[in-house]
């Protein structure tokens, strides 16, 4: 095994998935590719390869969560270890509901992408970080998680117990060498299936839907895992009060 870092991208889209992938393959760090389609993820191996950045396709449906910690361990073998986990799925049906519409069964479709699945991830690569003293964990995730926006519940919620696990991951690891923070946004990831699916349904882009760079917020979560200042990252950031 070499001494190099490895990065796994739970949730590796052409947007942000993409410009992680270079961000950290830049800096050194192998990529592990995680999504459903086996197709896609190859054609993104070969482009970071042309790169010259290692990767490798890793297929599979994080709502499986009895697959996780298989997945995980297929991954420390291909690379020997996971140094930053990222988790960053984009479902095709966020599923937000207006609150006054929100039952247990709507919660209980959207749970295991936004809820149970980032926790997973998390329990099952906690172990090889503990045993080596260092890791990050960031989980992404959107602006309602944090901010109260009438209309759009169900995924809020899910998103927001999800914070709450991070932020208290870090409180209790942080001394043993791991990080765990999120970033949450407030807008549309630019060259993302999300953008691509809004724009074909005919939304107009505007102030109300922002469209943000994705090699910006690959910037901050270098950031976050290099410098471990901070918990928490907004994008855009929220106005001052």
């Amino acid at each position: 095994m070499t001494d190099r870092k490895t990065i796994a991208l739970f949730g590796a889209g052409t947007g942000l998935g993409s410009s992680l992938a270079l961000r950290f393959g830049r800096e050194g760090y192998r990529v592990a590719l995680v999504a459903r389609r086996a197709g896609p993820l190859e054609e993104r191996v070969a482009e970071l390869a042309k790169a010259g950045i290692e990767a490798a396709a890793f297929p599979a449906d994080l709502t499986n969560l009895d697959g996780i910690a298989p997945l995980v361990r297929s991954i420390e073998e291909r690379f020997g270890s996971i140094d930053v986990a990222i988790y960053a799925p984009v479902p095709s049906d966020a599923g937000f509901v207006p609150a006054v519409e929100l039952d247990a069964g709507k919660l209980r479709a959207v749970a295991n992408i936004f809820t149970f699945a980032p926790v997973e991830v998390s329990h099952a690569v906690l172990s090889g970080m503990l045993a080596r003293g260092n890791g990050a964990i960031v989980i992404v995730g959107g602006l309602t998680a944090v901010v109260t926006m009438p209309g759009m519940s169900g995924v809020g919620p899910l998103m927001a117990a999800a914070r709450n696990y991070a932020f208290t991951l870090n409180a209790e690891v942080a001394e043993r060498g791991i990080y765990a923070g999120t970033v949450n946004i407030g807008a549309f990831i630019d060259r993302s299936t999300g953008l691509r699916a809004a724009t074909a349904n005919g939304m107009t882009l505007g102030p109300e839907y922002p469209v943000i760079n994705p090699d910006g917020i690959a910037d901050e979560i270098w950031d976050l895992v290099s410098k471990r200042d901070r918990l928490e990252v907004i994008l855009p950031p929220l106005p001052s009060a």
